[in-house]
């Protein structure tokens, strides 16, 4: 992309924005356009000197000495050996060796060999690249070719290198620090300061950043990281990290999780090197933009307002580290700021299940900001006994459900992470998150996610989807019913609007309409706000759950037609049954679909006339409906992401219907 049609592409987006926020783009393109000229020479110039005179330190190996001393959210004095299970630390050893060998799993590539040195401009999966330039001018979307930057970024995000700095800590082999080290040098030396395609992203940075700032205080000792000129090295490089993420700041009119990342960023970087005016600004900069950002990403009841579980995760987590940094560090936080993030904590405690799974409501890109642990991306277990120990709630404390250890260990320490093993587990509840839109229906054998919130980013879409009135279901202990997932992004603009379209979630559509509209087929992270939902009934009880909710998505249609489902769930017999009435003044006929989207390794067959059987976990089930009208029902071949750049075959059932509208109902229940 020429720098003329990038400026054309600005002035025709800036047109739709307030004059404020005209205001603020303007200056954040002028001071650009200054980095353009300055980047260069800062990345050339900037070392020993230049470093030691901004934090104050009168040598290398003294600032060195005095970094390491300083408080980080490692613990200290740890026999990571004796307190870590054998088979979590042989998982470890397994992806630290892969480390070793330069192999990656990452974003649907499997078993990637890198090779030395790394490509890190190129999409392992397609060979695409970008050429390294001064990171403003790289056009890194590429919607016309099967690109993704994703791969590029996550690779330089260095968090596939953690399991090695671990295993060093497990077991003091330095080929693990050197691994390291060769590979953190081999980035510094290919990706000058702003000029590659491993800056265009600021989230990024400030992601490894952290990443860096971790490796640090768990290789800092090792002989491999004692050499002089390495260490001068790595710690300009952090420092400049540092310093992008200020000037890049990913400020927009409404923020979400990179401009959260950048903040956290900050304050890693600020605590990190301690002294001198910049790190006491980046520090205080960062800790402002979180403090005033939770309230407004995330709803009083906890719920992160991107309208996605995989991003909720990721969000607790930016909100989380950066706090616990600052109470290491002896800096205060205050009480609203750990209520909120325990609000977090509490909503992850009621939507984790507990075979390590999650809803795969709204956009997943398998984003974390420190991972620790061996377990799959999607168990999300570890964050509520992270939260309820380091913010001091012990209410949280008494949901945490189990799960693998690592994440605990290394950032809790071994008595607190060995007070949360080996409980009993605590009795579910069925809770509502009116805020966050979000419905949970549950008890020890179900676990029914429901969702009737707005569509993510204060109603721009961001990473929600079309799936309103949608829902996953657990019965019986055995997991039926699935969200789509998100697959991909930028790689497939197709893929990308069919996992976010109404007909890839489990709510009726109508005429072949979306719920809420899509702008254009190349617009990927904004929607048109149709859906708005209302909740009308919510009543947990002990012999049953019911939901009531409805949106208005199709009254924009010219016979409009309100779209209201009710939910109800029997603790006793496992039964859910969900009822769909489409309210309209009009009798005009309309196409109904109503799909069901089963579980991967869930096996549907039609049986007897209203009935499908359906086979999963040793178990049968059977799905029964009832109508006034006419109904198609076929079970058809479908698919699901469970993490980033992975699909999976399973199938759907749908009802269709063509005519007057009708109320439909249909229960799912234990037994053929």
């Amino acid at each position: 992309m020429s720098r003329f049609t990038r400026f054309v592409g600005l002035v025709r987006r800036a047109s739709r924005k307030p004059p404020r926020v005209i205001a603020q783009r303007l200056v954040h393109e002028a001071a650009a356009q200054v980095e353009r000229f300055s980047a260069p020479r800062l990345a050339r110039d900037f070392g020993a000197a230049q470093l030691l005179s901004a934090i104050g330190s009168a040598s290398i190996d003294e600032a060195w000495r005095d970094l390491a001393a300083r408080p980080f959210i490692l613990p200290e004095g740890v026999d990571w050996r004796a307190h870590l299970p054998a088979d979590e630390a042989n998982q470890l050893r397994v992806k630290a060796n892969a480390a070793l060998e330069r192999r990656v799993t990452l974003l649907g590539a499997v078993d990637v060999q890198l090779g030395t040195p790394i490509d890190w401009y190129t999409d392992i999966k397609t060979g695409i690249g970008w050429p390294p330039r001064f990171h403003k001018d790289i056009d890194y979307n590429n919607l016309d070719k099967p690109s993704d930057v994703k791969l590029p970024w996550e690779l330089s995000r260095m968090q596939w290198l953690m399991p090695a700095a671990q295993v060093y800590l497990l077991d003091r082999d330095e080929a693990y620090a050197d691994c390291v080290r060769a590979v953190i040098e081999e980035w510094i030396d290919a990706n000058p300061y702003a000029m590659s395609v491993n800056w265009a992203c600021t989230m990024d940075v400030a992601l490894r950043l952290m990443t860096w700032t971790w490796m640090f205080h768990a290789l800092h000792d090792s002989r491999a990281w004692a050499d002089g000129k390495f260490r001068e090295k790595f710690l300009s490089s952090l420092y400049l990290h540092g310093r992008f993420v200020e000037r890049n700041l990913e400020k927009a009119e409404i923020n979400g999780n990179h401009y959260t990342a950048d903040a956290a960023g900050l304050v890693f970087a600020g605590l990190f090197f301690g002294r001198g005016k910049d790190p006491d600004r980046w520090q205080e900069l960062g800790w402002r933009i979180l403090s005033d950002e939770l309230p407004l990403q995330v709803t009083p009841d906890g719920v992160d307002y991107e309208a996605s579980v995989p991003y909720h995760r990721l969000v607790a987590e930016l909100f989380l580290f950066p706090a616990v940094y600052r109470l290491a560090a002896g800096l205060p936080v205050a009480d609203n700021y750990r209520q909120r993030v325990i609000a977090m904590g509490e909503f992850t405690a009621s939507y984790a299940r507990d075979d390590g799974t999650v809803p795969l409501l709204g956009d997943a890109d398998d984003a974390r900001t420190l991972p620790f642990g061996v377990q799959p991306i999607n168990d999300h277990r570890y964050l509520v006994a992270l939260i309820a120990h380091t913010l001091g709630a012990e209410q949280l404390a008494a949901a945490y459900r189990g799960g693998p250890v690592a994440e605990l260990l290394f950032l809790l320490g071994p008595e607190p992470a060995a007070a949360f093993t080996g409980r009993a587990l605590p009795a579910r509840a069925s809770t509502a998150f009116p805020h966050g839109g979000n419905y949970v229906m549950v008890n020890d054998r179900d676990h029914v996610f429901i969702d009737c919130g707005p569509i993510g980013l204060a109603n721009r879409g961001g990473h929600g989807h079309n799936d309103c009135l949608s829902f996953e279901a657990v019965l019986d202990g055995v997991h039926l019913v699935t969200d789509a997932g998100a697959y991909l992004y930028t790689a497939s603009a197709v893929d990308r609007n069919l996992f976010r379209s109404t007909a890839y979630h489990n709510t009726p559509r109508i005429d072949g309409e979306e719920i809420n509209r899509f702008i254009s087929p190349d617009i990927l992270w904004n929607l048109i706000y149709d859906a708005v939902p209302e909740v009308h009934d919510w009543t947990p009880g002990k012999d049953a759950d019911i939901l009531e909710a409805s949106h208005a998505g199709y009254e924009r249609l010219s016979a409009p037609i309100r779209v209201k489902r009710r939910f109800r769930l029997e603790h006793a017999t496992h039964r859910l049954t969900v009822e769909d009435r489409f309210l309209s003044a009009s009798r005009v006929p309309h196409s109904v679909e109503i799909p069901l989207l089963l579980a991967v390794g869930v096996e549907a067959r039609i049986g007897e006339p209203g009935k499908v059987i359906l086979h999963a976990g040793g178990k049968s089930f059977a799905v029964t409906w009832q109508s006034d009208g006419d109904w198609d029902v076929a079970v058809e071949p479908a698919r699901v992401s469970p993490s980033y750049g992975v699909e999976l075959p399973t199938s759907r059932l749908i009802w269709r219907s063509t005519g007057e509208l009708r109320t439909f109902q249909f229960t799912l229940a234990p037994g053929a």
